[in-house]
């Protein structure tokens, strides 16, 4: 075993799940102990950065990985899918691993775009929150966004130019909404209520699994009949 000096720390880059809540994608990153050693601490902030920045462009790089295109819904009134939505189900991802009880409430600003604001209560009876901003990347149909949150990697990085909020479903009344990913890792199923009649919620998985998403996996947290 080769020796290590006493200022040498081992650095491995380790990739976690994009940051997603209730639609929203933002690649993040672990550093984790491994066998690149550095010789000092100013070299080894240097390695991290130049690391982190490597993988974030493979990331975006990855891009959308079916081979059809995901679709929407035709148009979307922006001021009326304004306020606040409850999520009903999802698909896994990491950053709502201790999710249970997930919101999302938009608010149309003066400028055109969209002011984000996701909350959910944790397993643990904590609580989660996030800002953004959201802004359409199809004028045409107002139903793909982009949404950038207010931290670090998204202030540097950005997200993809195609949109990473899908609206592929969404009735007359603005009371139900699908959301998905174009590469179909993350979907939500939304509802302004906190319950969702059964009947409506398979109308959707079903639609949801005709678009190609992994309907198997999806999380339905349990929630209270009077909730």
């Amino acid at each position: 075993m080769e020796a290590q000096g006493p200022m040498t720390w081992p650095v491995r880059l380790s990739i976690l799940p994009s940051h997603t809540l209730l639609g929203y994608t933002v690649e993040s990153f672990r550093i984790v102990e491994d066998t690149m050693p550095i010789a000092n601490p100013y070299a080894r902030m240097r390695a991290l950065v130049a690391a982190t920045a490597l993988c974030l462009g493979f990331s975006a790089c990855a891009g959308v990985s079916q081979k059809d295109t995901l679709p929407t819904v035709a148009s979307v009134d922006l001021t009326r899918y304004a306020g606040t939505w409850h999520e009903i189900a999802r698909l896994p991802m990491w950053f709502q691993r201790h999710c249970v009880d997930s919101k999302a409430t938009y608010t149309v600003r003066n400028d055109g775009a969209i002011g984000v604001h996701n909350a959910c209560i944790t397993d643990s009876g904590g609580h989660d929150e996030i800002d953004g901003v959201a802004t359409v990347v199809d004028p045409s149909t107002n139903a793909r966004l982009r949404v950038v949150f207010d931290n670090f990697f998204a202030r540097l990085f950005g997200s993809s130019r195609e949109g990473n909020y899908w609206i592929l479903a969404l009735d007359s009344d603005y009371q139900t909404a699908m959301v998905g990913t174009p590469d179909r890792r993350y979907l939500w199923i939304l509802s302004r209520s906190r319950q969702l009649d059964e009947t409506t919620y398979q109308r959707l998985v079903q639609q949801a699994q005709q678009f190609g998403f992994p309907v198997s996996d999806l999380i339905r947290p349990p929630r209270p009949a009077g909730s």
